[in-house]
């Protein structure tokens, strides 16, 4: 079981400097940042960490009023860490995605229960919420989908709530698994989630593939995503920021997917391409 590292940014003026911050510390593997009014938190596994290349990191931070603290947050100790900063999240008046302890809210088409424990992927940061407005205005009914870096499967739950076929969930890491399944069971969807990275992709094949993940990542899967992706189908990608849009436009269009469109949230990207 894997114990998480939180850093707690205390930011003077959260906007703009949130995002910037976040931006300039995105290659770190950070699985997750959750802002407040105060800053932001931010999340890696222990196993991931180097504190000096994390201090490098940050103390290379210039012209930005900001401090920060690390703690390790044991296992036991997710839920009281995870209720103390979730807030539900309401994307485009049409999907809600909140836990159990959060009221409802009437009338909206989609809702989607989770509790993370160690898994992450709240739906608060920009590339969730870019994803989920993709979803949101995608065909899904009988599609057979593949979340890539499921986190806790927010994704490929609001796919199967769209009408989608089946729904295979891959990720590193056993907890986001194990509550990739259990989130599913929440939300009366079912899931194939599977611990893992693109080397357990086989025969199977997708009519469409969501991977929020991180651009070198993305680059070193994309081919074979493509291998499993039917001909016409869809691949959106996320966990991008505005930078890196030469790049990966550049290596989906070399590896023969066509690009559909962009959307951004800030200084984050999700792009669409067809096969």
């Amino acid at each position: 079981m894997t114990n998480y590292i939180e850093y707690k940014f205390k930011v003077a003026e959260v906007e703009p400097f949130n995002e910037i911050i976040i931006a300039m510390i995105s290659e770190l593997p950070f699985e997750s940042f959750v802002e407040n009014e105060e800053g932001f938190d931010a999340y890696m596994p222990k196993t991931e960490e180097n504190i000096d290349q994390v201090k490098e990191v940050i103390d290379a931070i210039e012209n930005i009023d900001f401090s920060y603290t690390r703690l390790e947050i044991e296992q036991q100790n997710w839920n009281a860490t995870w209720e103390e900063n979730f807030a539900p999240i309401l994307v485009n008046d049409q999907c809600l995605i909140r836990a159990e302890f959060h009221e409802t809210i009437e009338n909206i088409p989609y809702e989607i229960i989770i509790q993370p424990k160690m898994s992450f992927g709240t739906g608060h940061h920009s590339t969730t919420h870019l994803m989920v407005e993709y979803i949101l205005e995608t065909e899904f009914t009988g599609k057979d989908i593949l979340d890539m870096g499921c986190g806790t499967s927010i994704l490929a739950i609001l796919g199967m709530k769209r009408g989608a076929n089946y729904a295979e969930c891959i990720d590193i890491d056993e907890w986001a698994v194990e509550n990739s399944i259990e989130n599913g069971k929440r939300n009366g969807v079912s899931l194939d989630a599977k611990m893992g990275d693109n080397s357990l992709l086989g025969s199977k094949q997708f009519d469409i593939i969501l991977a929020n993940i991180n651009k070198n990542i993305l680059i070193s899967q994309i081919p074979s995503y493509i291998n499993v992706l039917n001909e016409g189908g869809d691949l959106f990608l996320s966990g991008l920021m505005e930078q890196d849009f030469e790049d990966i436009f550049a290596f989906c269009t070399e590896n023969g997917l066509k690009f559909i469109s962009k959307k951004q949230r800030n200084e984050w990207i999700a792009l669409h391409f067809k096969k």
